[in-house]
């Protein structure tokens, strides 16, 4: 399970802008097409990070769509064609996509069909290092079956470092070549180490071949390279991508060829003389690139109108990472020193864990709760936390009867609908017919509801109750909102608390005291 992904879109920030959407899609798509026209008008561009639902994006730069790549490429449409890479071992090995808690072949599918509600269409599905996986297999039969092209990649011997042997027929030119018509390829894929690199250049390798001199760039948001090495916004990149160790550093190689610091990672910056070379061998002439800055197509520093604002919603990032870190260690998902890295982040950056509005007021509604009559979920006592659009803080804690989350959700949407504490939202014949159900017929254990249950039970209620159901209308504002937890939800609490769109923090405890919780 991962904590605090959403996968509903965030309200606007009830705070200052910091980013102009507008001025990003005018700069980012003058750059692309520049870009195409440098590269005899054929350039096939890898897209790092989310295509779609870039929420990390939308925290840290505070009035960033969350989709704003998906409306420059709608703006390009005529111009473009999209791959979506995904590696045969991640299908094989059933890996999780951390901010929608899906499979990375799910991925493809949900990433399929949200293009094709943007009027976008998918040429072709890329399967690579691909060795008869049974599961890959299966995934490519499956997307045959429903009308997609797939075509499949095997691993390459000696990538990247025997430049002699890829950059040639028994390499990149053993791959199947991809048939394209467009001027601008996008290449993009579930996840890091999907084969988005290895692909572009095995077709660049292709056109070259056909007489086609097709260029190759990346679209990576983060880091932002015109701001500085250390600012927060720079600095949440380095706490986001904590587990894949990545460090921000001045590129060397744009610092030499123009005497100009920007800001890139140490991967890109490793790989640069290799991939230089890689670029060189296939053209037979010099590549345009003198430094990785050079090959990424990144104007999103330029679309920044409040620094200010930028670099305390970076901060707040931080802080949200420690947290999402140290649950992901204390359900054994990553390593301690992923932890640690976010905690030295921390450090220099000054920051505490209680910076975060919503974390005393909630761990201060699970001290109060041990006070009152009956315990929670195995004697655990769990406070909960928003902070409302108004800026106004809202508590909430378990009890034998609802989870703590359940308890915030109806407390918060009381308070924006001015309806009194002492209202029930939910009758209390409901209520005990729920946990008949539970306990009675499905023989569960407790029957404190879960936010899932909650909200159900909330929607049944409105069909009889007018106060019910001016809470329901209320509960799209929660979108986008602050919240922490002082324990490590339930799958069905995560669930439901991603898809009311909030922006979720957790206490690294488990809400009962129980190895196994159904």
């Amino acid at each position: 399970m991962k904590i605090g992904m959403q996968d509903a879109p965030p309200a606007p920030p009830p705070g200052p802008l910091a980013f102009d959407n507008e001025r990003y899609l005018a700069e980012q798509t003058a750059a692309i097409l520049e870009r195409i026209a440098r590269s005899d008008n054929k350039l096939y561009l890898e897209f790092g990070g989310k295509l779609l639902f870039d929420y990390h994006a939308a925290r840290v730069l505070p009035g960033f769509d969350p989709n704003v790549k998906m409306r420059l490429l709608q703006h390009l449409r005529d111009k473009t064609e999209i791959l979506i890479c995904v590696y045969a071992g991640h299908i094989e090995n059933r890996k999780v996509r951390l901010d929608f808690g899906i499979t990375y072949d799910s991925d493809v599918f949900k990433l399929i069909d949200d293009l094709r509600e943007w009027g976008l269409s998918v040429r072709a599905v890329v399967i690579t290092r691909y060795t008869d996986q049974p599961a890959a297999t299966a995934f490519k039969a499956r997307l045959e079956h429903r009308g997609l092209e797939v075509f499949t990649h095997g691993p390459l011997p000696g990538y990247p470092a025997d430049i002699d042997r890829i950059a040639s027929d028994e390499g990149w030119g053993a791959c199947q070549r991809i048939e394209t018509s467009r001027p601008l390829v996008v290449v993009t894929g579930p996840g890091p180490n999907s084969g988005k690199m290895a692909t572009c250049l095995s077709q660049v390798y292709h056109e070259h071949r056909r007489g086609v001199r097709a260029g190759y760039a990346k679209f990576e948001t983060f880091p932002i390279w015109s701001l500085p090495l250390r600012h927060p916004v720079n600095a949440a990149y380095e706490a986001a991508t904590s587990e894949l160790r990545d460090v921000n550093m001045i590129d060397p190689f744009h610092l030499e060829a123009y005497n100009r610091r920007a800001v890139n990672y140490n991967r890109d910056i490793e790989s640069f003389p290799l991939l230089q070379r890689i670029l060189t061998r296939i053209s037979g002439a010099h590549t345009i690139y003198r430094s990785p800055t050079d090959m990424g197509v990144n104007r999103a520093g330029f679309a920044i109108i409040d620094d200010k604002a930028a670099a305390e919603a970076g901060r707040q990032e931080i802080i949200r990472r420690y947290f999402r870190y140290a649950c992901e260690h204390a359900l054994g998902s990553v390593d301690i020193e992923s932890v640690e890295r976010v905690e030295r982040l921390m450090k220099e950056f000054d920051l505490a864990p209680e910076d975060r509005s919503v974390v005393q007021p909630a761990r201060r509604a699970a001290a109060e709760a041990e006070g009152r009559p009956g315990k929670g979920n195995a004697g655990v006592y769990c406070g909960a936390a928003i902070q409302l659009p108004d800026g106004s803080i809202v508590t909430g804690c378990n009890s034998p009867l609802m989870h703590a989350a359940s308890s915030l959700v109806l407390n918060s949407v009381k308070k924006l609908a001015s309806i009194p504490p002492h209202l029930d939202l939910i009758s209390k014949n409901l209520v005990e017919s729920i946990g008949t159900l539970k306990t009675d017929i499905l023989k569960r254990k407790s029957i404190s509801l879960d936010l899932e249950e909650t909200l159900v039970a909330l929607s049944s209620s409105s069909t009889t109750s007018p106060v019910a159901r001016l809470a329901m209308e209320h509960l799209k504002t929660l979108a986008g909102c602050e919240v922490h937890l002082t324990h490590i939800p339930s799958p069905a609490d995560d669930i439901s608390l991603r898809r009311l769109g909030f922006n979720l923090t957790c206490d690294p405890k488990f809400a009962t005291d129980k190895l196994f919780a159904a």
